[in-house]
């Protein structure tokens, strides 16, 4: 059995063109502890990061997202000239019925980009949510969620930042946030036209060896995959959880030689 490389897997986009061209981080990072101070006025009022209170087994992805270097996440980078879309995704932990979970969704079949693929919520940063060096990821991953599964944000608290991500197939530059679901609230498909649905995923079924796989487009690309909830999620999406399992400790050795194959509408 062939196990996953520990530091040379590059974080993958989520089509066809993007799989081609893996996901870079940008060496401009949202500083957390810039972000842990108090925002600017804005509909959402003040904004922090912060890891006090976490339950003890988020630890690691919080040490993780303090250390984490660029390089670690990809080899690539966004273009140097500063061009890309600037957005943001909400990687939120839960604590659910079978332990620790991740909120995602899937995004509707009728979109023009990543169509009926599972995601993080998440979105391009809007004028209002404020200075994208700092604050502005946080809004953004905040609001998008809001929008797109009812989340209410008075109940996450957000813990850390991870480096930037580029993909070039859409040209945005992706701040993953991260989160810890503190006060649950109901969560469900609020705009039919942008997801199908909104589930969420244990930490312990990501982690299973026998829910691993990478999956292999027509042009050769390669990237890891989960098959969970009755879906696959790859990609941009795969490429991000796969990093923090592995710089958390929590990755399982799995087999990188089962193989799902894509086509080129993927």
């Amino acid at each position: 059995m062939k196990t996953h490389e520990q530091s040379t897997q590059s974080t993958h986009e989520q089509s066809a063109e993007a799989a081609a061209a893996p996901a870079a981080v940008s060496p401009a990072v949202v500083n957390p502890a810039a972000a842990a101070t108090t925002a600017g006025a804005g509909h959402d009022g003040a904004i922090t990061v912060t890891t006090e209170g976490l339950p003890d087994w988020l630890d690691p992805v919080a040490r993780a997202a303090r250390t984490i270097e660029p390089d670690q996440l990809s080899r690539f980078l966004p273009p140097e000239s500063g061009a890309g879309r600037q957005s943001a995704v909400l990687v939120l932990f839960g604590e659910g019925e079978r332990g620790p979970e991740l909120l995602l969704m899937e995004r509707s079949g009728s979109l023009r980009s990543h169509a009926g693929q599972p995601s993080f919520p998440g979105g391009a940063l809007d004028p209002e949510d404020g200075d994208q060096a700092t604050t502005g990821p946080l809004r953004a991953a905040l609001r998008e969620a809001r929008e797109e599964t009812g989340l209410d944000p008075r109940g996450v608290q957000l813990f850390g930042v991870l480096p930037r991500l580029y993909i070039p197939v859409s040209g945005f530059v992706v701040t993953p946030v991260l989160g810890w679901w503190r006060s649950p609230s109901p969560v469900g498909v609020v705009d039919p036209g942008e997801t199908a649905r909104v589930f969420t995923v244990p930490v312990a079924d990501l982690t299973d060896p026998a829910n691993r796989a990478t999956t292999v487009h027509p042009s050769g690309h390669r990237g890891p995959a989960f098959l969970v909830e009755s879906a696959l999620v790859w990609g941009f999406t795969a490429g991000v959880i796969d990093r923090i399992l592995h710089f958390a400790g929590w990755e399982r050795p799995w087999d990188t030689a089962k193989q799902v194959p894509l086509d080129w509408r993927a």
